[in-house]
């Protein structure tokens, strides 16, 4: 297939990202953003006018669809379901589509991911949970999340498990720290639920912590690659360290009889002085705005200070009075003028973008890319795993955003930035883009071939009465807006002067689109 693209319909194609990819269309060009509203925007608002950083205006509806989509679930919105959003006049239609997305079972699969990353759910080396364990820990995971399970409930359920790895999913928190030695397991602690990196504790603090740890037993069965997880403290020859001291320095005398994961959960979870809140507002704020608080989200320390402490404390005292609930939280943000915001900046201040003045841009990340690609076109993919374990084989119609095992990808994935899950950290994500992301979707048989068999694009191409609905279809079903008229303008003169004629037409233009900034980048 020959994919010529003249100059034209490069830039008509790119013509709403000559704005740092945010379209401005009809329903945004002039708007001023609304009075803020709420506690959230009243702390962020507040902040800006204090160093006098200019917001930006409010998103436009087309730009919020494909964001709150992106940011929910994980997908683009469909052809229909952008235009149906664009088309309400209601006023309080995203809050409304917002309970909807929450409400759907993409947010588990979706959501379930980031904390497959987090908690390192990977079947092969280094982390070995084996294809088995692998699977059930995913598993729990994403019915954790379906279920709204309290955020509390589920760091205690991962802290205190006891039982085996292929029955009771909690306990491969523990088999995937790394290793089996207290302090291992400590940093896998610290990192998940504090947001700390333990190499930067001083050696005192690391053993005080390292006690609460050191009575966990691992036991193998006779059952392949079984292993019991359990508290030891009966053990004769594995005695309590003398000293434990909690992070914030509060010594604790443990006895051989309870389990001193039960005492160090306690305090996590319903202390003051735990960063427990502090941390899951902050990662759950990143996950939706691109940027920390706090940033890096799991670099807490007390060099690295929030950029706007009122911020985050106030989100904190949100999620515990919202009694842990995650969704909750995450409703509360995606509703707020904050999230809300153009990604166009108003300020040339460098310190807008640490305040949260506009919209970030961010790369897709490689799995909403990939699935984003095969919603288009109709097609599917293959992932696999390159060690030959069992239980490996994904259906191809399944989203790449559910893979159960960090240990099966596939060539695109790793191309555009999959995290190995091998750490837990979240730099192993690598959403930056390469040249060699580029090339691949300029010029590898993999995209070509996606376009050229699609049946799916086929079908709009020819079902579409004219060329201007043919047009604003496929602007839909790949950028979730409506083409502007330049563009439309500048499609009749390449279609009128190119030697592509017919449906080449239409091909050009979705590869064009394709290639874009605007849909490469979540604005």
């Amino acid at each position: 297939m020959k994919f010529v693209l003249s100059v034209a319909i490069f830039l008509a194609a790119l013509a709403a990202v000559a704005a740092m990819g945010n379209p401005v269309t009809p329903y945004e060009a002039g708007q001023e953003a609304a009075a803020s509203t709420g506690e959230l925007d009243a702390i962020v608002f507040g902040k800006l006018g204090q160093l006098g950083i200019q917001a930006a205006n409010t998103c436009s509806d087309a730009v919020f669809v494909r964001r709150v989509y992106l940011d929910v679930l994980g997908t683009l919105p469909t052809a229909q379901e952008a235009a149906s959003f664009i088309g309400d006049n209601h006023a309080n239609k995203r809050a409304a589509l917002i309970d909807v997305l929450l409400d759907r079972p993409e947010f588990a699969d979706y959501w379930g991911m980031k904390w497959c990353d987090l908690l390192r759910v990977k079947a092969e080396f280094p982390v070995n949970l084996w294809p088995n364990a692998a699977q059930g820990y995913d598993h729990w995971i994403r019915a954790s999340i379906a279920g709204n399970m309290p955020y509390s409930q589920f760091a205690r359920e991962l802290l205190t498990a006891n039982g085996s790895n292929f029955l009771t999913p909690q306990v491969n928190f523990y088999r995937s720290a790394g290793s089996k030695e207290p302090k291992a397991i400590v940093r896998a602690v610290a990192l998940t639920f504090m947001g700390e990196r333990t190499e930067k504790w001083p050696k005192e603090k690391l053993d005080g912590m390292a006690a609460f740890f050191s009575q966990i037993g691992f036991k193998a069965t006779g059952e392949w690659k079984e292993e019991i997880v359990y508290f030891n403290g009966f053990d004769d020859s594995k005695s309590p360290a003398a000293k434990a001291v909690l992070p914030d320095g509060t010594p604790v005398t443990l006895s051989p009889y309870v389990d001193p994961r039960v005492e160090f959960t306690n305090w996590l979870i319903s202390s003051n002085n735990s960063p427990f809140a502090a941390n899951a507002a902050n990662r759950i704020w990143y996950w939706l705005m691109g940027r920390g608080i706090i940033q890096e989200p799991d670099d807490i320390r007390p060099d690295n200070p929030p950029s706007n402490p009122q911020l985050l404390a106030w989100l904190a005292r949100d999620l515990v009075s919202a009694h842990y609930d995650l969704k909750h939280l995450s409703r509360t943000i995606l509703n707020s003028r904050t999230y809300q915001l153009s990604c166009i900046p108003r300020t040339k201040d460098p310190r807008g973008e640490l305040y949260f003045a506009y919209h970030p841009l961010r790369r897709l990340e490689a799995e909403e890319m990939i699935d984003a690609l095969d919603q288009i076109t109709g097609t599917t993919e293959q992932y696999s795993s390159m060690v030959p374990e069992p239980f490996t084989w994904i259906p191809p119609e399944q989203r790449a955003v559910c893979i159960p095992d960090g240990s099966i990808t596939s060539a695109f994935l790793d191309l555009f930035g999959k995290p190995p899950r091998d750490t837990g950290l979240l730099s192993e994500r690598n959403d930056h883009p390469t040249s060699g992301q580029r090339l691949h979707l300029l010029n590898s048989t993999h995209i070509q071939s996606k376009l050229t068999s699609s049946a799916k694009l086929m079908t709009l191409f020819r079902s579409n009465p004219t060329p201007r609905d043919t047009a604003r279809q496929l602007y839909l079903t790949i950028l979730s807006r409506y083409p502007t008229d330049a563009e439309l303008l500048a499609l009749r003169a390449y279609a009128q002067s190119s030697e592509s004629k017919g449906l080449q037409v239409w091909y050009d233009l979705a590869w064009a689109l394709l290639n874009s900034p605007e849909f490469c980048y979540r604005h």
